[in-house]
């Protein structure tokens, strides 16, 4: 049994699950508002809808380093003038169709941007399998690793990896970058479609001619910046 009050009024109702008796007859409004209190007190409750979970989303790429968190200093050793070596790096679980990797490492020449852009950097067909690079990777003389990896040439001009080398007044950001591809890349069949066939060499290859390689396939990218200053 449920005892239904309405303000403002001395009018006392009570209601019962099998019928309901009242004192006094009701104006109009105040019997609309007892039968749809009684439904409510008497019947059924209203089924509640349940709420559906959201949808996992996958977690974007994620790329560090054990060297230095983001947006902190580089160690010395891995600049031009330390020892030269690549940072060790490492990333989390691409998407689903990931056939390779592609990494691009590079600084603009001033700390405001808008500079001529520094190649330190250069490494695709990393296999899809790996999740890390480890320091001081070394390639042949061809820039190739042993895992199928291929290094393009830096802003040296060398195949392989170049250090932060910032002006002494300056501390710069270094942008790593990792590309996940739904492809192998085949660069010189992109260069031959993208020239009408005429073929040039690799050696030496932008970031530009890269990416432009690239288009199309990238399924994730991860980022980590560094910053270097060079000693005194």
């Amino acid at each position: 049994m449920c005892i239904l009050r309405i303000p403002n009024s001395t009018v006392n109702i009570q209601a019962s699950l099998g019928g309901k008796r009242m004192r006094k007859p009701l104006p109009l409004f105040l019997a609309v508002t007892f039968a749809l209190a009684v439904s409510s007190c008497g019947g059924s409750p209203s089924p509640t809808a349940t709420p559906v979970p959201p949808t996992p989303t996958p977690e974007g790429l994620i790329l560090t380093s054990p060297a230095f968190a983001s947006r902190e200093m580089i160690p010395h050793k891995y600049g031009r003038y330390g020892e030269d070596i690549s940072p060790p790096l490492e990333w989390s679980d691409p998407p689903e169709g990931t056939q390779s990797f592609a990494l691009i490492a590079d600084t603009d020449l001033r700390p405001g941007g808008g500079e001529t852009i520094w190649i330190h950097w250069l490494l695709y067909n990393i296999p899809a399998e790996s999740r890390a690079l480890p320091e001081a990777v070394t390639p042949d003389a061809a820039g190739r690793l042993p895992d199928g990896s291929q290094h393009l040439a830096n802003s040296w001009q060398a195949l392989g990896y170049g250090g932060p080398n910032p002006p002494h007044v300056s501390t710069l950001n270094y942008y790593f970058r990792l590309y996940a591809l739904d492809t192998m890349l085949d660069l010189d069949a992109a260069e031959a479609t993208a020239s009408g066939g005429e073929t040039e060499p690799w050696v030496g290859a932008t970031k530009e001619k890269l990416l432009q390689a690239m288009e199309g396939h990238i399924l994730a990218q991860a980022e980590l910046v560094g910053k270097y200053k060079q000693r005194k």
